[in-house]
C-alpha cells in the first residue's frame, strides 16, 4: 500500500503585508479543501481544519496505483472573528504529487487578513 500526506499552515496576516512576521498569529478552526486525482483518474476531495498551531493535514492510504498524481489545496474560511478576508491573491495552490510513500508534502501557508490593519501596522 502506499501512503501520501499534506499538510499546510494557515495564518492571520495582521497587517495584511502577504509576510509571515511576529504579529501573525496562527488560525484555529479554519476549513482547508484539497482536491487529488490519482493515477487511476479518481477525484478525491478531502476537508480539513486546522488545529491550535494553524496546520491541517489530510492522509491516505491506497494501492500503489491509485495514490495521488496531482492535487489543489485551497482555503475555504475562517471563523476567526477579526480575521476573515483572504490576504493572498490566489484560490489554491495546485501541484503534482510525487513523493514517495510515507512521506509529506507541504503546501505554502494561506493568509487571512483583518478587514482592518492595527495602528501599530
Amino acid at each position: 500500500a502506499w501512503t501520501g500526506e499534506i499538510h499546510g499552515r494557515v495564518v492571520c496576516d495582521v497587517c495584511g503585508d502577504s509576510s509571515i512576521g511576529p504579529e501573525d498569529h496562527p488560525l484555529q478552526g479554519a476549513e482547508v479543501a484539497v482536491l487529488c486525482i490519482t493515477k487511476s483518474g479518481e477525484v478525491l476531495n478531502y476537508q480539513a481544519f486546522t488545529n491550535s498551531k494553524g496546520v491541517y493535514t489530510v492522509a491516505e492510504t491506497m494501492p500503489e496505483s491509485d495514490r495521488w498524481d496531482s492535487c489543489l489545496a485551497r482555503p475555504i474560511s475562517s471563523f476567526h472573528g477579526h480575521c476573515t478576508r483572504r490576504g493572498d491573491a490566489h484560490a489554491g495552490v495546485k501541484f503534482t504529487y510525487t513523493r514517495p510513500s510515507g512521506y509529506s508534502h507541504a503546501v505554502k501557508p494561506f493568509l487571512y487578513k483583518p478587514a482592518y490593519a492595527p495602528a501599530y501596522c
